[in-house]
């Protein structure tokens, strides 16, 4: 499964439900698991989100169809990025190429070919 972090916050009409706010995780937690996703934490948090949470999901596009069916319901609105763990991090830095030899090449030709000059912008 893929993880990812959600952002949530308060729509105004989920404000005007802010005080049933203490059942809204278990809701989320249930809405997500009938959808086919796992959340195993979910907090509320202080600042520009009112809930920050961690959602397992089998693909993104699965994760995509959760989010927005929970930003249908109208007392969401949701900010999600895909979490990679730092096992992932290996994997991951191997497929990353190098450029150093384009990059230079660019340089050179952007200077019209002289070495001495190395453009700024």
């Amino acid at each position: 499964m893929s993880t990812y972090v959600i952002l949530l916050s308060y729509t105004d009409e989920g404000m005007r439900n802010a005080a049933y706010m203490s059942g809204h995780p278990r809701a989320l937690r249930q809405l997500v698991e009938e959808a086919g996703g796992k959340l195993p934490y979910i907090w509320m948090t202080m600042g520009p989100y009112d809930f920050a949470a961690i959602m397992e999901a089998d693909s993104d596009e699965e994760c995509a169809a959760i989010v927005l069916s929970l930003s249908s319901l109208g007392n969401f609105r949701t900010v999600t990025m895909r979490a990679f763990s730092e096992g992932d991090l290996p994997a991951i830095a191997r497929r990353i190429p190098s450029l150093e030899d384009q990059y230079k090449e660019i340089l050179r030709v952007a200077s019209g070919g002289n070495p001495d000059v190395v453009p700024t912008e």
